[in-house]
């Protein structure tokens, strides 16, 4: 759900072409934006810096960041025009539910959700190159493959909690998910939304819980918080679609960029939770030492982090780090 504490944006595409040719028109982008456009002698801005949220998110989840990137934070002087984006796919964007094409909504890719964005910021703003890319979970999916596909698009990269791709524990989680929608009698169903979909959706929301906190948050909690917090999540997530859970969830399933890894030419941050279920140190983070040339990576443990919600942790890592890009 859209958090009304901030103000967002609307923009209408005319047109978005998908990579296998199908063409939607009157294309709906929700955006945020933060800080002030810089420009170059030929009239381009050149300190936009983008912010691609996770999938429990929308562009307003840029504003979670604020002890970092807010107006009173430590990039406050940094000077960088701040650009967050609700990706295709998801509501108040372009999306199953917002077009009510529900299952005819044409099949996606990671590489859409990026093209969907670059078609925009060029098209509202005559963006065609940034200065950075942030992206976290699902945003890392697309940070990746927009650096990948187009390396000389972005000075930098930075992305937490990601991988770049789709196997092991995640695709059996998203094989699964797959199963359970498509196991309801009423998917296919023009109609209200029925009670067996809301159901359904309660499942997932279980199982998408299972993903939320690090291994050493749940073995901390007790059973009684454990089911309280379940249920507050799985509370939250009934206002999802499950239209916009399956086309996104397809595209993870088909997520990978493994191969292309060594076309990254930004300097790249990687930071990862060292107790994370979802996302691996083993498989997701140490491999990249060995193929992305300019890279750093920064390990931290999830449970100090989400029991105070204190950024100061990060402070002297994202100055260091961004100190090169400072307009």
């Amino acid at each position: 759900m859209v958090n009304s504490k901030f103000n967002y944006e609307k923009y209408t595409m005319e047109e978005f072409k998908f990579d296998y040719g199908r063409v939607i028109n009157n294309v709906q982008v929700q955006y945020t934006t933060e800080g002030t456009p810089k420009y170059d002698d030929e009239g381009n801005i050149i300190n936009a810096f983008i912010f691609c949220h996770r999938s429990s998110g929308d562009c307003l989840s840029f504003y979670d960041l604020t002890q970092l990137i807010g107006e009173d934070s430590i990039l406050s002087d940094y000077n960088f025009f701040y650009i967050s984006i609700t990706s295709l796919g998801f509501p108040e964007s372009c999306s199953p539910s917002t077009t009510d094409l529900k299952y005819d909504f044409p099949q996606y890719s990671i590489k859409d959700c990026v093209n969907f964005k670059r078609k925009f910021l060029a098209e509202k703003f005559n963006i065609t190159k940034v200065l950075g890319i942030l992206g976290v979970g699902f945003g890392g999916y697309e940070a990746y493959t927009w650096a990948c596909e187009y390396p000389d698009e972005m000075e930098f990269l930075m992305i937490g909690d990601s991988s770049f791709k789709t196997n092991g524990y995640r695709y059996v989680i998203s094989k699964v998910i797959d199963a359970m929608i498509l196991s309801a009698d009423d998917y296919y169903n023009d109609d209200v939304y029925c009670q067996n979909l809301s159901e359904i959706m309660v499942s997932i929301n279980r199982l998408l819980y299972s993903q939320t906190y690090s291994k050493n948050i749940f073995q901390n909690l007790t059973l009684r918080e454990l089911d309280g917090v379940m249920d507050e999540f799985v509370d939250e997530g009934l206002f999802k679609d499950i239209y916009d859970i399956k086309f996104r969830n397809d595209a993870i399933l088909n997520y990978n960029v493994e191969d292309k890894l060594t076309n990254i030419k930004a300097k790249t941050l990687i930071v990862s939770d060292s107790g994370n279920v979802y996302f691996s140190l083993e498989f997701d983070t140490y491999p990249l030492k060995d193929i992305i040339e300019n890279l750093s990576i920064f390990i931290f443990d999830g449970k100090d982090f989400i029991f105070s919600d204190d950024y100061s942790l990060f402070f002297d890592l994202f100055s260091e780090f961004l100190e090169e890009f400072k307009l």
